[in-house]
Formats: structure tokens, sequence, C-alpha cells
């Protein structure tokens, strides 16, 4: 998509800019070789951001993406079952790592609105090994859920699947992209969310605004063989200082969050009282926008946006995700709402 300055980018909360503030300290940030661990900025991002979910310790890695496929190769053997929601993240926008880096089968839930397996779901999902069957080698959550519209999963329901997993001696891994939005939604510390699982991964580069980086966080143990897989999947970086520092600032951006639900609430608002457009009240950053009624596909939807100066990305045949995010305020909301306003009319002639 071709961007200008008149452009409301809505596709998501990676495409925030870094601050004036981050990229000065960029530019100075004291560096080090990471992979042998002597840069200063990295070990102090991943000290902060262990602390931040309560976690022993953490891994700061280029992407989330990597971060989750790293959980699975630690806490999997080839062969063995991943068992995780339909619609998450890893299994619908990882192209496959789970299959291809570590040989995990999939086994999937639908949970549906919940966004969580219930105990009942998790328990008939785990499978035991025996002479036919691989066993279940890991249960992957996810909070915020991007696919079902940046829901926020009560800190219960993380801890009744997880309790279930945990008890017959399978890991819980926590997609948390967006914890922190989760966590601002929901009132609680992060470190509430991650308490009953064994790993975490969060993004620096969403609603954090970081312009680049993800953080793995678990125990000792489980970080140091994450270390060994990082390197295994070419995430080993050498002055990395200079990524970490924008970082740093981004886990004082956690409270700012609220600004973001805020803004996505009179976004949904807005486009829900469109003719032929249903857009539920969100939990968070996340908006999704069905047109079925209005006979709008999705795909044209988005392109009619791009040429009125509104981003935003196909979801399903007839639902389009909006996000919003630091760089977007209530004027700018306002405003995207006018022109997709005129754009559904325009597309419903």
């Amino acid at each position: 998509m071709d961007i200008d300055e008149d452009t409301i980018d809505l596709r998501s909360d990676t495409v925030t800019a870094p601050s004036d503030e981050m990229r000065e300290a960029a530019a100075t940030a004291e560096v080090g070789d990471d992979v042998y661990r002597d840069d200063p900025t990295v070990n102090e991002l991943e000290r902060r951001a262990a602390e931040s979910v309560g976690a022993e310790a953490a891994l700061y890695v280029p992407s989330g993406t990597m971060a989750n496929q790293i959980a699975v190769h630690v806490h999997t053997e080839p062969g063995e079952e991943l068992l995780l929601e339909r619609e998450s993240h890893i299994y619908r926008w990882e192209l496959a790592g789970a299959s291809k880096l570590s040989g995990a089968q999939t086994r999937t839930v639908d949970a549906g609105e919940r966004c969580v397996p219930t105990p009942d779901e998790v328990r008939e999902g785990l499978v035991s090994e025996d002479l036919h069957r691989p066993g279940t080698g890991l249960l992957s959550l996810e909070n915020t859920h991007n696919y079902r519209g940046g829901v926020a999963v009560p800190v219960e329901g993380i801890a009744a699947a997880a309790d279930i997993a945990r008890d017959a001696g399978v890991p819980v891994h926590l997609d948390g992209a967006r914890l922190f939005n989760a966590a601002v939604a929901l009132g609680v510390d992060a470190s509430e969310i991650v308490d009953p699982v064994d790993s975490v991964t969060f993004c620096l580069s969403k609603g954090l605004g970081a312009p680049v980086g993800s953080v793995l966080a678990g125990d000792e143990a489980f970080v140091e063989e994450a270390r060994r897989v990082r390197k295994l999947f070419g995430g080993g970086m050498r002055q990395a200082g200079m990524i970490a520092a924008p970082g740093l600032l981004a886990l004082e951006n956690v409270d700012r969050l609220a600004d973001d639900h805020a803004n996505a609430e009179r976004l949904a608002a807005g486009l829900d009282a469109l003719d032929g457009v249903h857009a539920p009240a969100p939990d968070t950053n996340i908006v999704v926008a069905h047109t079925d009624e209005a006979g709008i596909p999705a795909a044209d939807l988005v392109e009619a946006c791009k040429a009125a100066g509104v981003g935003c990305v196909e979801f399903d045949d007839h639902t389009t995700r909006f996000t919003t995010h630091l760089d977007v305020d209530a004027d700018d909301v306002a405003e995207a709402v006018d022109r997709i306003e005129e754009t559904v009319a325009e597309l419903s002639a």
C-alpha cells in the first residue's frame, strides 16, 4: 500500500513510526555483541521485559512469529502434537512453522467467541503417547485473540485451560503478542495473565510502538534453550542494542494503550452505524467490520478504502480489520469514519 501523509493507516498497530525519543535512543545506545551476551542495552531490555510479566528470564527476538516458533521448538519433540485454537495466529498466520520447523503435528479446537478452549475441550484434545499416537507436547493459547477481534481473554479462562494441560504434564505457551492490551482492558497486571503458563511472547512493535522486536519469556532453563534455538533459526543478533533501546522506551507505553482502546470504540460505533455494516464493540484496539449484509466483499472494501486514504486489511470474505494505534487520534478516527461512510455508500449504490 502506498502511504502518504493524508492516509489514515489502520491496517495494523505494527505501522507506527518510532518517536523522536526512540530514534535518539537508537542512535546513542550502548552496544555489544548480543550473541556473546555483551550488549548491555539488550541485557537491560531482557531484564525489564521479564520483570514486566513476572517471569524469571526473557529473550529478545526479531519478531513475534519467531518467538512463537522458538517456543514450539523448545517445548515439543518432533512428531508430538501441538494443541491450539483453530483461528490462532500460530495456526493461521505463521506459514505452518510448527510442522516445518519443529515437526509438530497440530490439533485444533474451535473455541468460538470464547477464544480459549474450555477445560473439557482441553481434556478432550490432549492425546496420550502410545504405540499409535504421538502424544500432546504443548498447549498454545492466545491473548488478545487477533482473528476474533482483539478479544481480551479473562485470566480465569487462561488459567482454567492451562491447569488441565499442566496437570497432564503438558506445558502451556501463551501467544501474548498484544498481552498488554489484554492487561489494560481487563484491569489486571500482565503477570496475572502469564502466571498460569510456562512461556509467553509479547511484541514491542505493535501497540507499544517500537520499530522492531518481540520478547519470549519463561523460566531460566526455558530461556537458555530458547537462546540456542534463536541461533538455530537465524535470530542471533550482534549490536542489537540499537533496536533494543527503542524497546526499552516501548515498555513505558503500556498505560496509553487505553487511548487506543477508546479510539477503537469510537471507530466501531461509527462503522456500526453505517447501513449494512456490523462492527461489534471491541475489547481492545482491533475493530472487525462485517459487510455481508451490505453485499460488499472485504477485498472490495479494502481497495476502495485505500483509494479513499484509509488503510485496512481483509480478514475474511466479508470481514475487514481496522486497528487503532499510537499514531492515530480521535480526530483521525472521525475522519476515517467519514471516508469509510462515503466508500460504503459508493460500493452499495
